[in-house]
């Protein structure tokens, strides 16, 4: 977000007064190494330098000074951008909370949606000040906690969007423990290795040439594995959206760790967003994602969709035993006759075909829709994606460990 040029820069209430414009250039600089950024002491004295060269006149020329010595990946863009809005705030800022808390504009103003990014300046800057007002506001009450839920299982069940920093981070830490452990697939080339495995004639004739023959010592090789293609089908109609945004920050380690992984966002309309996907920080891989697509959060089109798939990516994604990963609830509201068709010609091209419905979250789920009816006999497994726990039962799952628990046939048999 880029400042507003022409208007005045007002300090934070700390520095009203008493000029002490470097202690808060420091403290900014604390804020934003909290959020993420990496800033070293250099780089703090280079942005209280560049601030007393240009002076203290316009805010866009302030903005300048400080982006320039203190974002150095592009990843930070967003991060600093909002940190700047929040620490260097504005005049009137009283009076913009007093209009946004009033009942009657609130009624009439849509709310904005938060930035990329925002929930960990938030916490970064405010995170001490909440928590000294909860414990003052809040009396102390003493709880029996040995039939209540553990700090990490509710970890496992929260929105990664309405997150913290510090949660956050730790949910890193838990799905990097979730990357694919063994489902890389034995192919046809061949690599060299040490180990005494099979001599490879060839590398052993080559070597053999260096030194005119007279040393002749035996090369290996091993057959070479690699991770199969990964294709993500994911739906984010009004009824998808939350979920294939929690979706979306799984996704964006798997691509990190892992080589060929496509994604395809649908509604009304396929969207690739493969290239957004490839961003270092996970907040603006999905802000990216939500911006390169159109029907976000509209209505969906399956079967009009995965026509389209199937005849413009499929030849090009789907070779070398791709695994293809459907996120939708299947809530086909259009032609079932063509849901059906192309759920059976996406079938055929892939070796795997997993169908991921958050519906699955409910115990008394029933086959009742002719979409989903439609869907459950071209699927290999049905599993359920809403959470942590969801996401490790689908490792598992890729690894080769799925059970009888994922079979969609038991969907399709009449309820008893």
């Amino acid at each position: 977000m880029e400042p507003a040029p022409g208007d005045g820069l007002v300090m934070p209430p700390a520095a009203a007064g008493d000029g002490r414009l470097a202690d808060n250039i420091v403290h900014f600089a604390r804020a934003l190494r909290k959020a993420g950024l990496r800033i070293g002491p250099a780089a703090v004295a280079d942005a209280i330098e560049a601030v007393e060269a240009i002076g203290i006149g316009e805010r866009d020329e302030f903005y300048a000074a400080l982006h320039c010595t203190f974002v150095k990946r592009h990843e930070d863009q967003a991060v600093f951008d909002e940190a700047f809005r929040l620490f260097w705030r504005s005049r009137n800022l009283v009076e913009k909370m007093i209009a946004m808390m009033s009942p009657v504009l609130a009624r009439d103003e849509e709310r904005e949606a938060r930035k990329a990014g925002e929930t960990r300046v938030s916490d970064a800057l405010f995170g001490g000040q909440q928590e000294r007002t909860r414990e003052r506001a809040e009396p102390e009450i003493e709880i029996d906690a040995r039939f209540t839920a553990s700090v990490s299982e509710i970890l496992r069940r929260t929105d990664f969007a309405q997150m913290t920093a510090a949660e956050l981070a730790e949910a890193k830490r838990a799905i990097a423990r979730l990357v694919l452990p063994d489902d890389a697939v034995r192919t046809r080339r061949y690599r060299p290795t040490s180990r005494k495995v099979t001599v490879d004639a060839r590398a052993t004739i080559r070597h053999a040439m260096r030194s005119g023959g007279t040393l002749i010592l035996p090369r290996y090789r091993a057959p070479r594995r690699v991770h199969p293609p990964l294709v993500v089908l994911a739906d984010i109609s009004g009824s998808m959206s939350q979920y294939t945004r929690i979706f979306l920050h799984f996704l964006h380690a798997l691509t990190d760790s892992r080589r060929r992984v496509h994604t395809f966002l649908f509604g009304t309309r396929l969207s690739n967003v493969t290239r957004q996907m490839r961003s270092r920080d996970p907040d603006q891989a999905v802000d990216d994602c939500s911006r390169a697509v159109a029907d976000w959060s509209g209505g969906t089109r399956i079967g009009e969709t995965l026509k389209e798939f199937n005849r413009l990516w499929s030849r090009r994604v789907l070779g070398q035993g791709a695994v293809v990963l459907l996120i939708t609830d299947g809530l086909e509201r259009e032609d079932i006759a063509l849901l059906s068709a192309e759920m059976g010609r996406l079938h055929r091209s892939c070796r795997r075909l997993v169908w991921l419905n958050p519906l699955l979250r409910f115990e008394g789920f029933e086959a009742r829709a002719r979409g989903v009816r439609a869907m459950l006999p071209h699927v290999d497994e049905l599993r359920a994606v809403h959470n942590l726990e969801a996401m490790a039962d689908l490792v598992a799952a890729l690894s080769g460990e799925g059970g009888k628990v994922a079979d969609p046939r038991r969907f399709l048999e009449p309820a008893s």
